[in-house]
């Protein structure tokens, strides 16, 4: 695939994909139109890339969609006629739309709430982000095959129920509000889990910043909307320490504070701060709350604060109970309880997922190796690795299992 038709890919996606859905009102036609279209183009954009590239492939995604349609003599009631010149997506959507962030808006479209709850931000992500089933999957902690399920039968829901990709009005905003929040906390999650930001789902770091500053301009007294920006500011902050010079990656304890952004951090603070004064309770709220105690480390010198970090953990479980928490209260509790009352948490963990997820084996073997039992932590090292870290993951994981084969 050429540059410019990696970048048109990149930028336009999401957006030619609901134009196209919005028009055929069928995702899988829009999907495989769009695909055949960008196919072309790795032919016809030589030597150089139309002039406008997300028109071209809007253009003729579109010819593809209304070819289909006419030999499956499934045209709908209203005829279809043939595409304006030189359209582009942007035309497609409503002018005085109420979510004034592109990729937002279509993120509340896809989280309809006639889809089943369980399926509303998998289809998000797969349709707006462009996640890979198995990605996904993986973030959900279910298996593939199951996911992908789940992706199908929403699919056949909306082709089948008529459901429209038309922007929602604010009054609709709080019954898809969980969905929306659950999609933007994933597609953040595939950023930071490259500690480098060098993997393909790196660009949406910054982007995840800028819609929750939006959503939070739409929803100004939403709690967890508030939680869950000042969680990524907080994140983000700590990029800069993330990496050593060898492009290893750096455990959130040993990083170092004066390395980290003051600005984000004083921004996910002000956020919190809001977020607290409304429901202090609240999962998201919790969950950010961690990452402040993080971000309040002054220095190396002054050790993590273990024991308040599990103690939120502990509030967050009474509230919201899931094997991501549970996994990383584990990671405390080691430093507080000792590695055998953590190793045994985390063995007491029961999800199908968990087979895939690399953060749970990365944590298990670093237990493993602490304890001493060395054959077990270097296969829970190897399990890891072979669970295409990032690169700087990569390097970490390799140096420990080293370690632990070395002696």
């Amino acid at each position: 695939m050429s540059d410019p038709l990696s970048a048109s890919f990149r930028a336009a996606r999401a957006q030619l994909v609901a134009a196209l859905a919005a028009r055929f009102r069928d995702l899988d036609l829009a999907e495989d139109a769009l695909a055949e279209a960008f196919a072309r183009a790795v032919t016809a954009w030589t030597p150089l890339p139309p002039r406008d590239p997300a028109a071209w492939l809007y253009r003729v995604a579109t010819r593809i969609a209304l070819d289909r349609v006419r030999h499956a003599a499934v045209r709908a009631v209203a005829m279809l006629s043939e595409p304006e010149p030189e359209p582009t997506p942007e035309q497609l959507m409503i002018e005085a739309c109420p979510i004034p962030d592109e990729r937002l808006a279509l993120i509340f479209t896809c989280c309809h709430p006639a889809i089943q709850p369980e399926a509303r931000a998998a289809l998000t992500l797969r349709v707006v982000c462009g996640l890979t089933t198995e990605e996904i999957a993986r973030a959900f902690l279910v298996p593939e095959p199951t996911l992908a399920q789940r992706l199908v039968r929403a699919k056949r829901k909306i082709a089948r129920a008529g459901i429209g990709y038309a922007v929602p009005g604010p009054e609709a905003w709080a019954e898809r509000l969980d969905a929306v929040l659950s999609t933007l906390d994933v597609a953040y999650a595939q950023a930071h889990a490259d500690g480098a930001g060098l993997g393909p789902h790196a660009a949406y770091a910054r982007e995840m910043l800028r819609i929750t500053a939006t959503l939070t301009q739409m929803m100004p007294d939403e709690p967890e909307v508030l939680a869950l920006a000042a969680t990524m500011r907080f994140t983000e902050a700590r990029r800069p320490a993330r990496v050593d010079g060898k492009g290893s990656m750096i455990p959130l304890s040993k990083q170092d504070p004066a390395r980290w952004d003051k600005v984000l951090i004083a921004e996910g603070q002000a956020l919190l701060a809001r977020a607290l004064a409304i429901a202090p309770a609240r999962p998201r709220v919790l969950a950010a709350l961690i990452h402040a105690e993080w971000c309040s480390r002054p220095s190396l010198a002054e050790p993590p604060p273990w024991s308040t970090i599990l103690a939120i953990y502990d509030a967050l479980i009474a509230v919201r109970d899931d094997p991501i928490t549970r996994l990383n209260r584990a990671v405390a509790l080691a430093e507080v309880a000792g590695c055998a009352a953590a190793l045994e948490a985390v063995d007491a963990l029961d999800m199908p997922g968990l087979a895939s997820f690399l953060p749970y084996h990365a944590v298990r073997a670093g237990l493993l190796h602490r304890l001493g039992l060395s054959g077990d932590a270097r296969a829970a090292y190897e399990r890891a690795l072979t669970l295409a870290p990032g690169e700087a993951e990569r390097q970490w994981l390799e140096r420990r299992r080293a370690e632990v084969t070395n002696g």
